[in-house]
């Protein structure tokens, strides 16, 4: 794509991007709300689940919640979940806690992942969040086997709050009798709504914001566009957004309008 668009209105950065740093995610109030719900997950060493539609903010509302959380007390170990058997999410929390294994039995495996995070907390004096996001892809088996990560002492010390985030089906699946454990420690949930149509129009003006302009380059018609053909999710109004900023921007027209919302929309999915 040409990037002469950035120059043609002044853009000091590329804007929509998904790099976004942490001062400057937008503070919606289902983030906020959001960040409540898994603060207080995290306090009592529970389960907490992020649903929502691709494109929705899961990952940016988890990675908000996790980034305010003091680096000195806190260690978030994040994973994106696969289609795998339990013995591969074991590895990769493994790879996460930078321990070497020799052998792939998964007790043993499972042995060395609860003792390091007894050890994080007991002697380093750490609190530990497990993050995994995509969870909804993992297979039934691992919904049937994660709640054992989490029991430490008889299952009497909290020492592992997991998040887990993913699309809606994430319910569906722990509503299966084999999920029971793990669906009974889940103390608190948040659903991703699609935006408004005022809130799309704050959203695309606070990134604008970021990327160095200071007034709307969206008209009416443009910001109906992006609203309804995201469908109110904020991934895909990011793509819509910056392809219609080329598309104006090739026919060297300041304001985007509908025609070039249309346009960007020939582009994505």
């Amino acid at each position: 794509m040409n990037e002469n668009y950035r120059s043609f209105f002044g853009l000091k950065k590329e804007p929509f991007g998904a790099d976004i740093a942490m001062k400057d995610i937008l503070q919606t109030d289902q983030l906020v709300d959001t960040k409540a719900r898994l603060d207080y997950v995290i306090r009592l060493g529970a389960v907490g689940l992020v649903t929502g539609e691709v494109g929705s903010g899961k990952s940016t509302a988890v990675r908000y919640a996790a980034g305010n959380l003091h680096p000195s007390e806190y260690r978030s170990i994040y994973i994106t979940a696969q289609s795998g058997s339990i013995m591969e999410l074991y590895r990769q929390l493994l790879n996460e806690l930078d321990i070497y294994r020799s052998s792939n039995s998964k007790t043993l495996m499972l042995r060395l992942i609860k003792k390091e995070v007894a050890d994080l907390v007991l002697e380093k004096k750490m609190r530990i969040v497990l993050i995994v996001d995509e969870a909804s892809l993992m297979r039934l088996e691992v919904f049937a086997e994660l709640h054992t990560i989490c029991q430490f002492e008889k299952d009497s010390k909290p020492y592992l709050p997991i998040i887990l985030a993913g699309q809606n089906n994430l319910i569906d699946k722990l509503s299966y009798r084999s999920s029971q454990p793990l669906a009974s420690r889940v103390v608190a949930r948040s659903h991703l709504k699609a935006t408004s149509l005022d809130g799309m129009k704050t959203y695309l003006e606070h990134h604008l914001a970021i990327a160095g302009i200071e007034h709307n380059l969206f008209d009416q018609t443009a910001l109906t566009a992006i609203h309804q053909g995201s469908g109110g999710l904020f991934r895909k109004a990011n793509h819509l957004a910056r392809g219609s900023l080329i598309a104006a921007a090739t026919k060297e027209k300041s304001m985007v309008a509908a025609e070039h919302v249309q346009l960007a929309a020939t582009e994505v999915f």
